[in-house]
């Protein structure tokens, strides 16, 4: 499974835990979006990056000016 290349968070065994206290495993999987990134050397590279890092502002996502499109005034 995947990891986030920035912050390192990766799934995590646990319990599920019933209203009668049983008990069986379950996985918590962190949200890995794959975006590219701007670096700091001005390169664009694909990494794996959990919604935790994109949201803080940890990486600088990198949107290309083809796409985007301009309003003419």
């Amino acid at each position: 499974m995947a990891k986030c290349e920035v912050c390192g968070k990766g799934p995590r065994a646990g319990k599920n835990v019933s209203h009668s206290n049983r008990h069986t495993n379950r996985w918590f999987k962190p949200n890995i979006q794959k975006v590219r990134v701007l670096t700091s050397e001005g390169t664009v590279k694909r990494m794996n990056v959990c919604t935790d890092c994109l949201k803080a502002g940890k990486v600088k996502r990198y949107v290309s000016r083809s796409k985007s499109v301009e309003v003419e005034a």
